[in-house]
């Protein structure tokens, strides 16, 4: 027999567990939703000591008193953190660890990352400490769900039960590092991935191919995935569901992505346009892709017609700087600068009397857009100090999660900024991409970007989660006047550009770079 051990996220406690709980007790299962101290709102709330290690407490003194043989612990959102904390110690136990619709934290990370209030996370983050009134963080309101996960799928009423039943998080919970020894890194995990929220098996085999060592242990045996299409709270979504899925879980069942890393990864294989070398000078993390002065050559692009108006001997040329998306960790090798999809667009505009411009920037993690801006606005600088680069005649343009660094240029378009592009991008944070904040919402930024021309590649395969994103985009583009091109690619996928080597597929490319190429002639 099997016992369930459901741990619930933030604000909540096991009563948001009750039909999930029968549906796995009627299958012949053992249940045991979880109220964490401090956490029943008709009890005791919870004292200023309240924290992590009182909750990791609370599990280890029910798993010592389950019987069980074969122990499964469930973790949503927060849940996951003392869920990990308790298996961590108690590793002989504990038969498999299911995240649902959680992340994966590791030793020494705070659950504060998970609080989408960024001003509060800010403070406790540098240390101030939480006054009095704020020892507990009040649930949000009935209309402030959605900014703690998608609420998609979730009836109205269960929405309305959600808000509630809330009661009021320890900031200690919150702020206190996880501790862990290592012991629950070896035992069997399942990921549940919830679509509605931004998660999906196809976005967890895109993280293993790009080689960041962080998620390579998600192509282990031991981890198994499930998706289900609902937002961030499945057991009221979802409950039937939720239950199937945990008992495959807990019979070893699930998608394992070991196949996809065996293979050449996506982002490594050959440009779809053959076009050839061009001189390259390395500055730092950016490097300059320089036309050809020998105007004969340029006669060998496919698209040579666009190079009017663009080349000179010897420059100034206009420049198209490429920015990559991400997270991609600083140990990945070759860099995103390198990758064969960048290399090839920036050797494609060269080849027409342009600057193709790929860097390096540090989106290493959702924490890190801040970073990545900086990264961006330095290279700009860089690109138009540059005595061979036309300063007034720049595009800029973005790939996927890159997509969000293009509000900053949206919200205050410089005069040299002659076009924007974005490529499969993503234009709003994904529901559970909580870090990023409020600065970077491109869907928002575009309110005010005037008339400056956007080139937006729209694949038609795209992930139901970035799609969202694009059509917000558009929508508010619309609606204040926005001058934005789209250009579709019939069966694309996300990083078409190394996968989908057809006749559809190479126009669409050809007709981007002649329309950001148009703008920065014009």
């Amino acid at each position: 027999m099997t016992a369930f051990i459901l741990v619930a996220g933030a604000h909540t406690g096991g009563w948001i567990w009750q039909e999930v709980a029968a549906r796995l007790r009627e299958s012949g299962a053992e249940a045991y939703p979880v109220t964490l101290t401090g956490m029943d709102g008709r009890g005791r709330p919870a004292g200023p000591d309240t924290n992590l290690e009182t909750h990791v407490h609370d599990l280890l003194r029910l798993i010592d008193e389950v019987d069980a043989p074969e122990v499964v612990m469930v973790g949503h959102c927060y849940g996951i953190y003392p869920v990990l904390g308790a298996a961590d110690r108690r590793p002989r136990r504990i038969a498999r660890i299911v995240h649902l619709d959680a992340g994966m934290p590791r030793h020494g990370d705070r659950a504060l990352t998970l609080m989408p209030d960024e001003a509060i996370r800010d403070r406790l983050s540098h240390g101030a400490g939480a006054a009095e009134d704020e020892r507990l963080i009040p649930p949000p309101p009935h209309e402030g769900w959605q900014r703690w996960g998608s609420v998609a799928g979730l009836p109205s009423a269960a929405l309305a039960r959600l808000a509630e039943n809330a009661v009021p998080q320890p900031v200690g919970t919150l702020t206190q590092p996880l501790r862990l020894s290592g012991a629950v890194s070896a035992l069997p995990t399942t990921g549940v991935l919830c679509t509605g929220n931004g998660s999906s098996i196809a976005m967890v085999e895109g993280l293993v191919g790009l080689g960041d060592p962080r998620f390579q242990v998600l192509a282990e045996p031991r981890v198994s995935f499930f998706e289900l299409d609902t937002g961030h709270w499945p057991m009221l979504s979802r409950p039937g569901e939720v239950a199937d899925v945990l008992l495959r879980a807990a019979a070893g069942e699930g998608h394992r992505v070991t196949a996809a890393v065996r293979e050449q990864p996506a982002h490594l294989r050959p440009f779809l346009i053959d076009v050839p070398e061009r001189h390259r000078e390395r500055i730092g993390r950016v490097d300059l892709h320089l036309p050809d002065d020998r105007t004969e050559n340029r006669a060998e692009n496919r698209s040579a017609d666009i190079s009017d108006g663009l080349a000179r001997a010897g420059g100034p040329w206009p420049a198209v700087v490429f920015v990559h998306g991400g997270p991609v960790h600083p140990d990945v090798r070759p860099t995103p600068r390198d990758w064969p999809g960048f290399l090839g667009y920036a050797r494609y505009v060269a080849g027409t009397g342009a600057v193709g411009v790929t860097l390096d920037h540090g989106l290493h993690d959702l924490s890190d857009y801040g970073r990545a801006a900086d990264d961006l606005a330095e290279a700009v600088d860089l690109v138009r100090a540059d005595p061979r680069v036309d300063a007034d005649r720049v595009a800029l343009w973005f790939f996927s999660a890159g997509g969000l660094l293009s509000a900053d240029w949206l919200a205050a378009p410089p005069p040299w900024l002659r076009c924007v592009a974005a490529t499969y991008p993503v234009l709003a944070p994904l529901p559970n991409w909580g870090l990023v904040g409020s600065r970077f919402r491109p869907a928002v930024a575009v309110r005010t970007a005037g008339r400056l021309p956007i080139v937006l590649t729209r694949v038609e395969l795209e992930r139901a989660e970035i799609a969202a994103t694009v059509e917000e985009f558009l929508a508010a583009a619309k609606e204040c006047g926005g001058d934005v091109e789209v250009v579709d690619v019939p069966l694309g996928h996300h990083g078409f550009e190394t996968t989908h080597h057809t006749e559809q597929a190479r126009r669409a490319v050809e007709r981007a770079v002649r329309s950001v190429l148009g703008h920065l002639r014009g």
